[in-house]
């Protein structure tokens, strides 16, 4: 090997390590910020004299405010620069965050956060895109995985830190810091994130990106993953907002601060989203996909035997087999969209907050009327529901393949005729 390629290996690597650090680093400002408000509602109840409902909204704009981004951002993000596109998102957001605490009327934080959904799409719409455009497809899964551990691990350090910092100094102490932190990250991220060598700008008619985006709601692969992720998060999410309630129930009587630490479990995920990327560079995705599914059902199972030990074992597994299905099923969309990665990766992201949304507020109803044992009924019929498509889509990848073996043995690689 002449000293020229062992350069341009040694760039490779370098590259690499750069582009999987920043965006580690945008994971971890997105979904602390994201979900800041989360453990901190009963601080917005006491500062604005608002009902615990009412405070859950905090929460809600983000998400909706994101649902918006993506789907305007599946019109023009391909359009975009994928790297200038998330460091403006990045710095804007932590500005939003920062200013958010400083606001003394709950409708204008409200709108703030809002606002600062829809600017973090900026980030989730194209991310995946740029990673499979500039990561060597051997090392795509363990590049995703990290940025998904990225999110992870921001979503959970957010939970903690605020709750932390609010009770020593109040809600606005925690927005702060976390939105100084994040704007730290942010630039850090815009002056050691590469620009992309393989995006080539595409502006495409109203009409024409409608056309291309129905496309990836009529292929089965797409559609698959899509209903996939809304299934699984909107599971994930209802354990994770009710399962305080059976903790703090005379069932099993944990004091709140210990029940607040539940979302230290998300540990588990940051090891299943790296595990499953890693293995999805040796393995089928889509197999270790099912496997995945099928675990959450173990991990589900387990949250219906009311002792403590089996409720702690269960979400742990839920959750390592979560953010595993989450990593697989992004993968399979990034990877199978082609020149409309952005587009196909925002819708993915769409169904994946639509999920959570509708499926996390509407489980509530059942839990409330009908109790734990029946929500947890409802939320295995949804996973049941998510294997079936799994396996419909697994059975079309293979019939997929078995047609394409046999048509290369019939008519060979230049498509003639063999005379076997």
């Amino acid at each position: 090997m002449g000293s020229k390629e062992v350069n341009n290996k040694r760039e490779s690597m370098v590259r690499f390590r750069i582009i999987r650090n920043c965006m580690f680093l945008s994971g971890l400002s997105v979904f602390a910020q994201l979900y800041l408000f989360q453990p901190m509602l009963s601080e917005l109840c006491h500062s604005f004299d608002i009902t615990p409902a009412e405070s859950s909204l905090a929460v809600s704009a983000s998400t909706v405010g994101m649902a918006v981004g993506l789907l305007f951002l599946a019109f023009k993000a391909d359009g975009i620069s994928r790297e200038k596109l998330m460091g403006v998102s990045l710095i804007l957001s932590s500005v939003l965050t920062i200013a958010s605490a400083f606001i003394d009327s709950y409708l204008f934080l409200l709108l703030f956060n809002f606002v600062k959904g829809i600017v973090l799409a900026g980030v989730s719409a194209v991310a995946l895109a740029y990673l499979s455009e500039e990561i060597d497809s051997s090392k795509i899964g363990l590049a995703i995985s990290l940025y998904l551990s990225g999110n992870t691990l921001g979503g959970m350090s957010g939970r903690v830190t605020a709750t932390l910092l609010s009770g020593y100094g109040g809600w606005q102490l925690a927005t702060l810091f976390i939105g100084g932190v994040s704007l730290v990250l942010g630039a850090i991220f815009c002056w050691k994130i590469p620009a992309g060598r393989n995006f080539s700008a595409s502006v495409v008619s109203f009409k024409e990106k409608i056309h291309q985006m129905r496309s990836f709601l009529t292929q089965t692969t797409f559609i698959s993953m899509y209903v996939i992720a809304a299934l699984s998060m909107g599971i994930f999410v209802s354990v994770y907002n009710y399962l305080s309630f059976l903790l703090e129930s005379p069932i099993f009587g944990l004091p709140h601060h210990l029940v607040a630490m539940i979302f230290m479990m998300y540990v588990a995920g940051i090891i299943g989203s790296v595990i499953a990327g890693v293995l999805s560079d040796r393995l089928g995705p889509e197999i270790l996909l099912q496997g995945a599914l099928l675990l959450m059902g173990v991990g589900m199972s387990l949250l219906l035997v009311m002792k403590l030990w089996a409720i702690v074992v269960g979400l742990g597994v839920l959750t390592f087999a979560f953010f595993s299905t989450h990593t697989l099923a992004s993968r399979i969309v990034s990877m199978n969209a082609q020149h409309l990665k952005s587009s196909a990766t925002s819708i993915y992201w769409l169904f994946y907050y639509v999920g959570s949304s509708l499926i996390g507020s509407l489980t509530g109803i059942v839990l409330v009327n009908n109790g734990w044992f029946s929500l947890m009924e409802v939320l295995l019929g949804l996973l049941f529901g998510a294997l079936i498509v799994s396996s419909l889509f697994i059975l079309k990848y293979r019939l997929h393949e078995k047609s394409k073996v046999y048509s290369h043995h019939r008519y060979g690689d230049d498509g003639v005729r063999s005379s076997n």
